[in-house]
This record gives C-alpha cells, sequence and structure tokens, in this order.
C-alpha cells in the first residue's frame, strides 16, 4: 500500500514537472499528458477500488442489508468521483465554467438516486414512531 502511494504521487510529481516545463511550447501536448497521466493513475487504482467493494458487498450481506441500497450508495459514490474527476479536467483545461456545470450535474443525479433511500429512511422513522 505504502508503495504504491509513492508511485502515483512521483508519477503525479513528475508529469506536474513535465507538464510545467511542456507547457510553455506546446500547452495542448501539456494538456494532454495531464489528463493521461490522470487516467494511468485511475485505471492503478482499479483493483483497489474492486477489493473494497467486495468487502462492502460481504459486509452488507452479512448484516442482511437490501443489496439494491448498497448498489445505489456505490452508484452515487461513483457519480461523485466520476464528475469531480472530469471537472478536474475541466479546470486544468481553464474552463472553469464547465467544470462547475460538471459539479452541479454530479450533485443533481446524486440526489435524485438518494430519493429511494431516503424514502426508505423516512418509512422506517414513521414506523418506529408509535401511533
Amino acid at each position: 500500500m505504502a508503495i504504491e502511494i509513492v508511485q502515483i504521487v512521483g508519477l503525479g510529481l513528475v508529469t506536474t514537472f513535465l507538464a510545467l516545463v511542456v507547457k510553455e511550447h506546446k500547452p495542448l501536448f501539456a494538456f494532454l499528458l495531464t489528463v493521461f497521466v490522470g487516467i494511468i493513475i485511475f485505471l492503478f487504482l482499479i483493483d483497489e477500488i474492486s477489493k473494497v467493494l467486495g468487502m462492502l458487498e460481504t459486509i452488507a450481506q452479512s448484516a442482511n442489508i437490501n443489496m439494491v441500497y448498497l448498489q445505489t450508495i456505490l452508484k452515487i459514490i461513483g457519480i461523485a468521483y466520476i464528475s469531480e474527476f472530469g471537472a478536474q479536467i475541466a479546470k486544468d483545461a481553464g474552463q472553469a465554467a464547465i467544470a462547475s456545470k460538471i459539479e452541479l450535474a454530479g450533485k443533481v443525479l446524486i440526489m435524485v438516486m438518494a430519493i429511494p433511500i431516503l424514502t426508505a429512511i423516512i418509512e422506517m422513522i414513521i414506523n418506529l414512531i408509535p401511533n
């Protein structure tokens, strides 16, 4: 685990340095370099993400939690990470307005996905209150 973060940080710092050097002469190449390395870092983490998902599934099954709720929560987390990644790429390209729209879209989609979970929680609370 510690070696992996050192590799990721090292790759990020080397890329940052290269992008700063190249940006003066070829800004488009510097941008593409940062996007490419961002994708590589994301791909590097896929194995770790799948381990976490497996653990969460095991915990949910042992706690008799409805898998629909776990899947919804995982989709919400996925939306948050993907929208953040897209917004950061837009910011790196100097498109702060587009980045803010990506973030807004992610937040709205998260709210929409959370409605069934919020409904279930409210129903559970109502059932716990004595009549």
